[in-house]
């Protein structure tokens, strides 16, 4: 099939052309007709009703996931994994309400699966004003928990990978409790992620019982049959902890934010963003200890660059070098010692910024 003016409907050729009119005062008109022309390629090509059902149903879930998040983009959330099948009596569901309760006080959102377990626990310990339930359409154990059934953060996806976009993409950390096969592959895809530097760099916290085994067990695993064999790297450790600690597990995550705040890829330039500017003794430090993931030159200080200007965080501080991209256990490394050159400041009453 050709696509022409004869198997356009009238009124959404029309809509088309006053949209295309527009792209040009349109501040991203240049992506917009990007996804189009995608859109139209795909219009002239033979494919299956099946495909563009798919096509569909992950358009509109992208779009009511992008329209729940906006309001809130600017304050740091916390992903929430865990089994579904744990009930509201159980140790591990009230150390996950406490986590949570824990968690909203230093001025972070929760997100959850919006089920039951683990994810209830998530929603009830945050309370609705700072959860996100983001549900998933299956014929069993997965209608929403009551404390985010009601409540318009509550989202329901249709596929499981358009539902764990959001929980990554929306997340500045993850958390983890006991589960069955879902929850592994929820940690096992975002230590993958982490790994690789598509997720990140974000704390990620297993979190066992007080005296538990369940992810100390998982970690034992890893050293034995993964370290030993030489799949992974020691380095690559340093991308998530283990704790049966309650405060530590929170500390871990509010820790993370203290000095270090963001980083982004500017051409080959790795840029961390910081929330104070670090002594040339400090970087002198940073330079001698990290030698070894850089491509080339030096870690350097640095001011918002050209192609930032105007970004949210043009007047933070940076540092700016030529990473790897290998190792990012050693990056998780250097943001940990960063963060270690001041004091967290105190947790006051409003969300965590970002």
């Amino acid at each position: 099939m050709t696509l022409s003016k004869d198997n356009i409907d009238p009124s959404l050729a029309k809509d088309i052309g006053e949209l295309i009119a527009k792209l040009s005062e349109h501040q991203h008109g240049t992506l917009v007709k990007r996804a189009l022309s995608v859109l139209l390629r795909i219009a002239g090509e033979e494919i299956d009703r099946l495909d563009w059902k798919i096509l569909t149903a992950a358009l509109e879930d992208l779009e009511q996931g992008f329209q729940t998040f906006y309001p809130y983009r600017h304050i740091r959330k916390v992903t929430i994994f865990g089994s579904s099948r744990l009930s509201p009596q159980s140790s591990e569901y009230h150390l996950a309400v406490e986590f949570s309760r824990c968690i909203t006080q230093f001025g972070f959102m929760v997100l959850t699966g919006g089920g039951g377990g683990i994810m209830q626990a998530g929603n009830e310990g945050a309370g609705p004003e700072h959860s996100f339930g983001l549900n998933i359409q299956l014929p069993f154990e997965q209608s929403a928990n009551p404390f985010i059934a009601d409540d318009p953060k509550l989202i329901n996806f249709k596929y499981f990978f358009t539902r764990k976009l959001f929980f990554l993409r929306e997340s500045d950390a993850v958390a983890l409790f006991a589960g069955g096969f879902g929850t592994q592959d929820e940690v096992f895809e975002t230590l993958t992620l982490s790994q690789t530097g598509k997720y990140g760099p974000c704390p990620l916290v297993l979190i066992d019982e007080p005296g538990g085994d369940y992810w100390k067990t998982w970690n034992e695993h890893n050293q034995k049959n993964l370290l030993r064999r030489g799949l992974i790297n020691t380095e690559d450790f340093s991308l998530y902890t283990v704790t049966d600690n309650l405060a530590h597990a929170c500390n871990v995550i509010h820790n993370f934010y203290c000095v270090y705040h963001s980083s982004r890829y500017v051409g080959d330039l790795f840029v961390m963003r910081l929330n104070l500017e670090l002594s040339d003794e400090q970087v002198d430090q940073l330079n001698d200890d990290y030698s070894d993931i850089l491509v080339k030159e030096t870690i350097c200080k640095s001011a918002a660059l050209p192609s930032e200007k105007g970004d949210e965080t043009e007047s933070l501080p940076r540092l700016v070098f030529h990473f790897d991209q290998r190792n990012f256990g050693r990056l998780y490394q250097m943001i940990n010692q960063i963060n270690q050159y001041s004091s967290c400041l105190p947790v006051e009453p409003h969300p965590e910024w970002k």
